[in-house]
């Protein structure tokens, strides 16, 4: 079972109390969750929480490394197949699109992990003389990929260069045998923007991240990484970082932070909506749990009567 969404939500609260009901597992679909340290800024479940209902894929990977697509589907794979052995349902929840589609449509990615000399090589010659390279050896590519996106240009030719065979002939869906629900999670568009809920819940999230030490947390990862670190160029920490180096107040930083969220949830909704399988329930329903575990029994109870 899958429980997705934009940002702020509500997601986690919900699948922690569906979680707990289902003796079930949580499977993170966050991808920056995946790393150490960035805790505060990522919303990641606290301690307790942990305890409550064990979780997976959060705290995998250094800063300083990598997680592909690839890899993560590689690990939420093999984690699912383990439950489906044991006859539990793990959920997958998260507000990253692509890890979530990597496994409810069986995305299958080139495990190709990343080439920086041979891309700094390729970047050299340029977006346009890079698009033509990409069109004599990968045409197939070229009809989903626009002449001005320079990293999935790279990326193809990445795969290409690494592997010998077109990327385009490496991709595809295998979709799992076994029946999935996705569960979708959000607030209903508003009429008037004074009332969208959503934007409240971010705005509030926002402080109450600021109060529990995010600030701190984004010092001692410079301190810790230097301000180079990729991540602290991401969704909160580089608004944080701003506001360390003086460039911006914290209310500043704040109203920053707020800002590009909403920008980013809303991207995060035009993403899911696009699923037609996702089936959506209003994250400001005062009856959501008992809803929501209603569907879930019918799920259950169809899964049930085809074993």
């Amino acid at each position: 079972m899958v429980v997705c969404g934009p940002t702020a939500s509500g997601k986690s609260g919900l699948a922690l109390a569906l979680a707990q009901r289902l003796h079930a597992p949580i499977l993170s679909a966050d991808s920056r969750q995946v790393y150490c340290h960035f805790d505060i800024g990522t919303a990641k479940p606290t301690a307790a929480e942990r305890q409550w209902v064990p979780h997976y894929l959060i705290d995998i990977c250094k800063p300083t490394e990598t997680l592909t697509v690839a890899d993560f589907q590689d690990q939420a794979k093999a984690l699912i197949q383990r439950f489906q052995c044991q006859e539990i349902v793990p959920l997958l929840v998260g507000g990253t699109g692509l890890y979530i589609k990597s496994i409810v449509r069986g995305m299958r990615i080139p495990r190709v992990p990343p080439q920086p000399e041979l891309r700094s090589q390729l970047a050299y010659l340029g977006q346009q003389l890079c698009y033509e390279l990409l069109r004599s050896v990968d045409p197939a590519s070229i009809q989903k990929i626009h002449p001005n996106d320079g990293v999935r240009t790279l990326r193809a030719l990445e795969v290409f260069y690494t592997t010998g065979l077109p990327m385009s002939a490496q991709q595809g869906e295998s979709p799992p045998t076994y029946p999935i629900l996705q569960i979708g999670l959000d607030c209903l568009e508003p009429t008037e923007p004074s009332r969208d809920s959503l934007t409240e819940r971010i705005r509030i999230r926002t402080h109450q991240m600021v109060k529990q030490g995010f600030v701190a947390e984004v010092e001692a990862l410079c301190a810790r990484y230097g301000k180079d670190l990729s991540l602290l160029k991401t969704l909160g920490y580089q608004e944080m970082c701003q506001h360390l180096a003086g460039e911006l107040s914290l209310e500043e930083a704040i109203a920053q932070t707020t800002l590009h969220t909403r920008q980013f949830a809303k991207r995060q909704r035009t993403w899911f909506r696009a699923d037609p399988t996702i089936e959506w329930f209003d994250a400001d329903h005062p009856d959501l749990l008992e809803q929501v575990w209603q569907r879930i029994q019918i799920f259950l109870e169809n899964i049930g009567s085809k074993a």
